[in-house]
C-alpha cells in the first residue's frame, strides 16, 4: 500500500459508531476513515506516519462545539482572520475539530461584519477545527433575561434583517437563539424551519405556554438550558419545562460546575437521555489566558478560578474545555465515558445534518479524532486528518 497520506493510529480502545473496540488500531487515507481492525492485521501495511499509544488510552470522534465565542485571547465578534483563525487552532488544541462560530448582540454593522468574516474564513482551508456555521445569539432576546448580552443591542425578531444576514453570509448561519414571545417571532421561527435553520430558545421569559407554541412552530433546541431564561415554577412551569418535555427539542448544557448543579444534570439526562443533550463550552476570550479581566460585548468580564462573571455578578460564558466538559458529566452522573461522549460528539452532529461524514468513528468519515489519556486529558487531535499541534 502506497504510504503517501497515511496515518495509522495504534493502541488505544476504540470508540466507534457500532461499540468499543480494543486492541485495535486505525488507519486513515485522505483525511478519511479507511479501515479498523487489529493491531495484527496492520503489520504489513505501510504509512508515513504510524502513532502508537498504551492500550489505556481512548480514542473519540472529535468534539462538536455549537456555541463558543472565542478562546485564547480571540472572539468571534472581533471579526478578522486572525481571531477565527486563532480560535480554530485553540480548540483543536482541546479536543473540538468543529464549531459554530457564536456571535453576540451588537449592533447591526458589528453582527455584518462578523458574519462576513465567519462566511470568507470557510472558504479557505481552517488550520485547525473546522468552522461550521454561525450561531446568531442575538440580537432577538429578552431585554429581562440578556444575562451577558448587551441590552441596549437587543431588537425585535426581524424576518427580513436574518435573510440579508443569511445571504451575506453565503448561508453559514446554521442556529438562531431567539426569545419567542417577542413581537413577531412566530414568522421568524417559521422562516427558520423553512430554511432548515435551526430555531433555538434562548434568553427568553417565555412561559410555557409560549414555549410550546414556539416549539410547535419550529423551536428544536435551547440555549444553554436553566441559564438566562424563566426558571422553573410549580404553577407556571416555564421554557425549561417544555424543552425538558419535548422529544423534539434538544437541549445545551454548560458543565463548568458554575452554571449548573450536579444534581441538575442529573435531572436532565434522565429527562433528555444523551440523544437529545448537547455539550457546548459557551466559551469567551479569557479561555487558556490567566484569571483577569477581559471584553465581551464590549463589557468587562472578570475571570478568577475558572468563574467568568460581569461586574454585578451575573455569569458571562465560560472558560470551559470540551474534554473538561465531557470529564464532568462523567463525575455529575456517572454515565460511561462512551455515553459522555456522545453528547459531544454525535449529537450535535445530528442536529447540524452532518452525521454522515462527522460525530462517530466509522469508515468512510472524516478523519476528525481525539486521543484521551486514562486521565481524560487531550493527548492528540486529527482534523480531517491532520494531527494538529498549538493552541491552549
Amino acid at each position: 500500500m502506497n504510504a503517501n497520506d497515511c496515518l495509522l493510529i495504534s493502541g488505544p480502545k476504540i470508540y466507534a459508531e457500532n461499540g468499543v473496540v480494543e486492541n485495535a488500531a486505525l488507519l486513515i487515507e485522505a483525511g478519511v476513515i479507511h479501515r479498523i481492525d487489529s493491531q495484527a492485521a496492520f503489520r504489513d501495511v505501510l504509512a508515513n506516519e504510524v502513532l502508537t499509544f498504551p492500550d489505556s488510552y481512548h480514542l473519540i470522534p472529535g468534539f462538536i462545539d455549537m456555541h463558543t465565542h472565542g478562546v485564547n485571547g480571540h472572539d468571534v465578534m472581533d471579526a478578522t482572520e486572525d481571531a477565527l483563525a486563532g480560535i480554530s487552532k485553540a480548540l483543536a488544541a482541546e479536543g473540538t475539530t468543529g464549531f459554530l462560530a457564536t456571535t453576540m448582540t451588537a449592533s447591526i454593522e458589528k453582527i455584518e461584519s462578523a458574519l462576513v468574516a465567519v462566511r470568507d474564513f470557510m472558504q479557505q482551508k481552517n488550520p485547525g477545527a473546522e468552522v461550521l456555521g454561525v450561531h446568531l445569539e442575538g440580537p432577538f432576546l429578552a431585554p429581562s433575561k440578556m444575562g451577558a448580552q448587551p441590552g441596549d443591542k437587543i431588537i425585535p425578531p426581524n424576518v427580513a434583517l436574518l435573510e440579508h444576514w443569511q445571504a451575506i453570509s453565503d448561508n453559514s448561519i446554521r442556529l438562531v437563539t431567539l426569545a419567542p414571545e417577542q413581537p413577531n417571532c412566530a414568522e421568524l421561527i417559521v422562516y427558520l424551519k423553512q430554511h432548515k435553520i435551526i430555531a433555538s430558545l434562548g434568553h427568553t421569559n417565555a412561559t410555557y405556554d409560549e414555549a410550546v407554541h414556539a416549539i410547535d412552530l419550529g423551536c428544536t433546541h435551547a440555549t444553554h438550558l436553566f441559564n438566562a431564561m424563566r426558571a422553573v415554577h410549580h404553577r407556571e412551569p416555564g421554557v425549561v419545562t417544555a424543552a425538558l418535555l419535548s422529544d423534539d427539542v434538544l437541549v445545551e448544557l454548560v458543565l463548568d460546575g458554575f452554571h449548573l448543579h450536579p444534581a441538575i444534570v442529573q435531572l436532565v439526562l434522565k429527562a433528555k437521555g444523551p440523544e437529545r443533550i448537547v455539550l457546548i463550552t459557551d466559551a469567551i476570550r479569557a479561555k487558556c489566558l490567566s484569571d483577569g479581566c477581559y471584553e465581551l460585548g464590549g463589557q468587562d468580564v472578570h475571570v478568577k478560578n475558572g468563574e467568568a462573571k460581569l461586574a454585578d455578578g451575573t455569569i458571562a460564558g465560560s472558560v470551559l474545555k470540551m474534554a473538561s466538559a465531557v470529564s464532568n458529566m462523567l463525575r455529575f452522573t456517572g454515565c460511561e465515558l462512551e455515553v459522555a461522549v456522545r453528547m459531544a460528539s454525535a449529537t450535535p452532529a445530528k442536529a447540524l445534518g452532518l452525521f454522515d461524514r462527522k460525530g462517530s468513528i466509522a469508515l468512510g468519515k472524516d478523519a476528525d479524532l481525539v486521543v484521551l489519556d486514562d486521565q481524560l486529558n487531550v493527548v492528540l487531535t486529527v482534523c480531517g486528518g491532520r494531527v494538529v499541534v498549538g493552541g491552549c
